[in-house]
């Protein structure tokens, strides 16, 4: 499989001359020694790609021509994860398991049991492109600012299917998402580690969610949202 860069110039015209420049050059260079004669993948991050093979090496820059050039569709169901925010170091690493996992937009929820109190988010866009290019999405996701429980809310009602993981769900989730779900537009809402609140999941559960569970097991927070958007997509047989 190709490596995958992103990059804000994407050329668009098979056999034109390419100078890939961007900040993943030098990396491209330094460390993981591209030669000429090699082909590699840039993408706009939207979908769009591009095929280029090496003709020059120079000290800050890949010469390149472009080989074959497309654009990828986005699947048909859109992925919304809500993710309540976790301590730092693990908010970065749900971000990057939401993005390998495949969610079209992250969420960050300030939840009442939220250990960490920081709004912004902002700075994991780099952590949602890396993982992006490490599973060779041409999608990044996008990072929504940070909501509170009414943004949840809203968020739930603007849904075909809502989903809340609570440890206390009295239904399986095969017997929520079954054949007969035609949902186009997903949201699924995961806890912080000291779990939802009973006033948050009633409010959910009024406005439209369906509260499930994820096994017996307990998931940390940061790891709970791979875990539901695998499930989701395999009953929704998303490929």
């Amino acid at each position: 499989m190709l490596t995958l860069f992103f990059v804000p110039d994407l050329p668009t015209q098979v056999g034109a001359k390419y100078s890939f420049n961007s900040e993943d050059a030098n990396h491209a260079i330094k460390v993981l020694r591209i030669e000429v004669g090699e082909i590699f993948r840039v993408s706009d991050g939207v979908g769009g790609w591009a095929n280029v093979q090496v003709t020059e090496v120079t000290k800050r820059s890949l010469e390149t021509t472009v080989l074959e050039v497309g654009r990828q569709e986005p699947l048909e169901i859109k992925f919304t994860v809500v993710q309540a925010l976790p301590k730092s170091d693990r908010a970065k690493e749900a971000v990057e398991l939401l993005t390998e996992a495949g969610a079209d937009v992250i969420v960050p929820w300030l939840a009442n049991r939220s250990i960490s109190r920081t709004e912004v988010i902002s700075k994991f866009a780099t952590t949602a492109r890396e993982a992006s290019k490490q599973s060779r999405r041409l999608f990044i996701p996008q990072l929504h600012e940070t909501v509170k429980e009414r943004g949840v809310i809203e968020l739930i009602k603007g849904a075909d299917l809502a989903l809340v993981f609570h440890e206390s769900a009295q239904v399986k989730l095969s017997e929520i998402i079954t054949p007969q779900i035609k949902a186009k537009n997903v949201v699924l809402v995961i806890g912080p580690e000291g779990g939802i609140t009973e006033e948050e999941l009633a409010a959910f559960a009024a406005a439209g969610a369906h509260v499930a569970g994820l096994g017996r097991p307990i998931l940390r927070s940061a790891h709970a949202g791979l875990a539901a958007l695998s499930a989701v997509n395999s009953l929704l047989k998303v490929f």
